[in-house]
């Protein structure tokens, strides 16, 4: 069961979360948004889904009771969960078009999704700075392409979007990049994480070295399944329903894509082969 998540919270001094009240499967209670400094213009940390008025309501609640207004967005990765709420953010006045929407560059021709508005690309290691908080982009990938974690040096924590979830385990679009992320936070030590959803984690290091043994632990159970299975190919489907039996099936799809992640991480390594959409042990 999911731990309660208020929908707008005052977490340290610098930061606020406002809820992105857009709860399901994969956003757990809702997308974390997180206002940042302490001065009278703060940065915000993703935006939610497109179309949640509760959400939008919210926030701007917490910016007229504080008397504070966004001076910049800053967006861990292309997620619709995570860039959704730019234009309902530019529609009810509380970014303009003169606002930055920093974000790491995913593809040449992307475009938030009002078309008035542009991103600014950010790099590895560059410093975001506002009143009370500075930031150093930690480009992460895996999860996606374009995903970055945010270290916000007063504190020594880390914003990880959807790289280190508080709750469960994240899916990743490329193991091998995902893994070496992982173990990238893991070395910067931080005292705590504030997750793209799921509640704060407050023990991060021994948090985040679980997950890195649990996708080694999930890909020791892919190979028994394949042994299990061997000579016989089987599809990456056949092996979730073995391998993840007690999940529920509206969850088996993520886990089919994290599946065949870790079949490709094999490929590549020469373990595995693929034939006709089908998965065998290259030897024994």
């Amino acid at each position: 069961m999911l731990s309660t998540i208020p929908k707008v919270e005052q977490l340290t001094c610098r930061i606020v979360r406002v809820l992105g009240c857009n709860p399901g499967p994969m956003t757990l209670q809702g997308t974390n948004t997180y206002l940042v400094g302490t001065g009278p213009k703060r940065m915000l940390i993703d935006t939610g889904n497109p179309d949640v008025p509760e959400y939008i309501e919210n926030l701007k609640e917490c910016l007229n009771d504080k008397n504070v207004s966004i001076e910049a967005v800053v967006l861990t990765h292309w997620h619709h969960d995570h860039v959704g709420g730019i234009k309902d953010l530019f529609k009810n006045k509380l970014i303009s078009l003169d606002t930055p929407l920093y974000k790491f560059p995913l593809r040449v021709d992307e475009k938030p999704n009002n078309n008035e508005l542009k991103y600014s690309y950010l790099k590895d290691m560059q410093v975001l700075q506002t009143e009370g908080a500075t930031m150093k982009v930690i480009f992460s990938p895996g999860h996606t392409k374009d995903h970055i974690a945010l270290l916000m040096e007063e504190d020594n924590a880390i914003f990880s979007g959807d790289c280190v979830l508080g709750e469960g385990t994240a899916v990743f679009e490329d193991l091998h990049d995902y893994m070496k992320s992982l173990q990238l936070l893991v070395d910067l030590k931080p005292g705590r994480v504030y997750p793209g959803h799921g509640k704060v984690v407050n023990e991060p290091v021994e948090f985040i070295q679980y997950y890195i043994k649990h996708r080694n632990e999930r890909e020791e159970q892919i190979v028994a399944c394949l042994k299990e299975c061997h000579p016989i190919p089987v599809e990456s489907m056949e092996i979730v329903k073995r391998v993840y039996k007690d999940v529920p099936v509206v969850l088996h799809l993520p886990a089919n894509t994290n599946v065949n992640n870790h079949l490709n991480k094999m490929k590549k390594e020469g373990r595995v082969t693929e034939e006709n959409g089908k998965w065998i042990l290259s030897k024994l």
